[in-house]
């Protein structure tokens, strides 16, 4: 593709109606135009799909995009069709498990004809040889990965069809790849392009900043009070704008419960999650979009491809599982720019429960079964399915454990062999490498709890967990205009030890090993273990004890550790 930036701007014009382009999506665009991969993580609503969309006018072969929700697909073609009409418009086809196999085979057929310039999938369909060999033979001309931090074994949101991705650009001929996503911390990106492959990405990291969300959260110890106050609480944004309202629930059953009292206040509200039946959650999105329905109180299932730009509030009836979780859904309000309420209602159960669920660990028998599969000739995740009698999503899992363990390879050609690694040691090394992932989803949990808590300025600690800095107070949450946040003095990356701390700097520490810089202020220093999760060391620890060390040099000293080396501190 030979795109010049004036090519890029016509085409977002004239085909799209987009007049001007953010410097972020220019950037991006024209090193797609140019052929590089590309890792785009910018927040919701900085229109990322049009870093993708534009170029795609412009080059030869289609655009394949890899989306995780069949209603995110369909937002996205019915976003491109309202947008660029006319008989030059690039057309869009969804193929999905979803749809009629009519819809399907007709969406092929436009795909064979070389008549589609966008095509939608989701990932679980790439693990099928026959579909992988009929976009081969389509000549991708861009591989889009949307929300791509679902390939990091990091990230919040890790989904084990995401992490063979890897395999199935190889299998395509390894064509340009763009990653998008909203939320990805310094570890997860550099995992994300660890697995995927890249060569030599461009990388086009924007702000996570919104200014414009007012920060807020309560503390509750009763759920009946907690409910009251949340219904309490939306009524009256809603009375108080004119703008829509998301109310976000960890329990499907509690959605009914809280729109039903919304209604009894007089407020046109509606319940979303997973188990309504298509049509129902069709209907839900469809009134809110026209603004029929004010509020929609949804499990996580309702937001991904909402691009409403007046939604003047969010407000969580129970505390996500992380801040990735919570920040991507507060995300979706103010997408216009003008002020916006954001709320976290948090009870101490909420903890709890997401710690349980982060309990559940692989199988042995699982992973054995399906490295037997693998050994008796299964060469694909659907013969390792037939051959293991595990369920699809299981089998995924067990696939991708071993192949970290080393016990599985897949060739260029997506084909899986059994590698000579024994079967015992293959299995424990997989299970310990879930162990660890666990580690990290614990302290995610305990992140969110102290987010929750805190009495220091919100926005610095929502910033710092994504390794930005913001020293000052925001001015704009609730403990600052409590007056409970103080400044911090900015980091001055020069603690004494062999190593500064500055935000994204790859360090080693002696018991918990290597590990990225996040966050520093005045007294302690917020640092990503890749085994452990997030850890807060305290600054004067660090110094006293040299405990943070560059991660290229030699062995790290453990002189003057005491203890077991950790020097944590923990945020009350």
């Amino acid at each position: 593709m030979s795109a010049t930036t004036r090519d890029l701007q016509r085409v977002a014009a004239e085909t799209f109606g987009w007049h001007e382009l953010r410097p972020e999506q220019l950037t991006a665009m024209e090193a797609v135009a140019a052929g590089r991969d590309v890792l785009a993580v910018l927040p919701t609503g900085a229109g990322k799909s049009a870093i993708y969309q534009v170029p795609a006018v412009l080059q030869e072969g289609p655009t394949l995009i890899v989306s995780p929700l069949v209603a995110l697909q369909r937002d996205q073609r019915t976003g491109i069709a309202e947008r660029a009409d006319g008989e030059d418009a690039p057309e869009a086809v969804v193929i999905n498990s979803v749809q009629r196999a009519e819809e399907n085979r007709r969406a092929w057929e436009v795909v064979d004809e070389g008549g589609a310039a966008y095509v939608f999938l989701a990932p679980e369909q790439l693990a099928r040889a026959d579909v992988v060999e009929r976009l081969r033979h389509a000549a991708i001309g861009l591989f889009v990965i949307d929300e791509a931090h679902c390939v990091s074994q990091w990230g919040h949101d890790f989904r084990p069809d995401y992490l063979r991705l890897g395999h199935v650009i190889a299998q395509l001929g390894k064509p340009p790849v763009l990653a998008l996503t909203a939320t990805a911390a310094p570890p997860v990106r550099a995992d994300m392009l660890d697995r995927l492959g890249l060569a030599d990405p461009v990388e086009v990291i924007g702000s996570f900043d919104r200014p414009n969300l007012h920060l807020a959260a309560a503390l509750h110890v009763d759920e009946d009070q907690r409910r009251a106050a949340v219904v309490d609480r939306a009524a009256a944004l809603a009375e108080e704008n004119r703008g829509r309202g998301l109310v976000y629930c960890a329990a499907r059953a509690e959605t009914g419960r809280l729109a039903e009292a919304l209604r009894s206040r007089g407020i046109a509200a509606e319940a979303y999650h997973a188990g309504l039946g298509r049509a129902r959650r069709e209907a839900v999105h469809d009134r809110f979009s026209s603004g029929a329905t004010t509020v929609v109180v949804a499990t996580s299932a309702f937001g991904m491809g909402i691009d409403q730009p007046d939604v003047r509030f969010v407000l969580h009836a129970a505390s996500p599982g992380s801040l990735d979780d919570y920040y991507q859904q507060v995300g979706r309000a103010g997408r216009d720019g003008e002020p916006a309420v954001v709320e976290l209602h948090h009870h101490a159960r909420d903890s709890a429960v997401a710690r349980f669920l982060s309990a559940r660990r692989p199988k042995p028998d699982s992973l054995r079964a399906a490295l037997d599969a693998v050994a008796n000739r299964a060469r694909s995740l659907p013969d390792v399915v037939r051959a293991s009698g595990l369920s699809r999503v299981r089998a995924t899992t067990a696939l991708n454990l071993l192949e970290q363990a080393g016990a599985v390879v897949t060739d260029e050609d997506g084909v899986l062999h059994r590698t000579e690694i024994d079967a015992d040691a293959a299995v424990k090394e997989a299970v310990d490498h879930a162990e660890g992932r666990r580690e990290v989803i614990v302290s995610r949990v305990e992140r969110m709890r102290l987010y929750a808590e805190t009495t220091d300025c919100r926005r610095r600690m929502l910033l710092g967990y994504f390794g930005e800095q913001h020293p000052q107070r925001c001015g704009r949450c609730d403990n600052c205009d409590d007056g409970t946040a103080d400044d911090v003095e900015a980091p001055a990356g020069d603690i004494d030890t062999d190593i500064d701390t500055d935000a994204g700097r790859a360090v080693v520490h002696p018991k918990f090993g290597d590990g990225v810089v996040m966050a520093e202020d005045d007294d302690r220093v917020t640092v990503f273990f890749h085994e452990y999760g997030y850890r807060d060391l305290a600054t004067e620890a660090v110094r006293e004890r040299n405990l943070l060390r560059p991660a290229d040099a030699d062995e790290p000293s453990t002189d003057h550790v005491g203890d077991d080396g950790r020097g944590e501190h923990n945020e009350g």
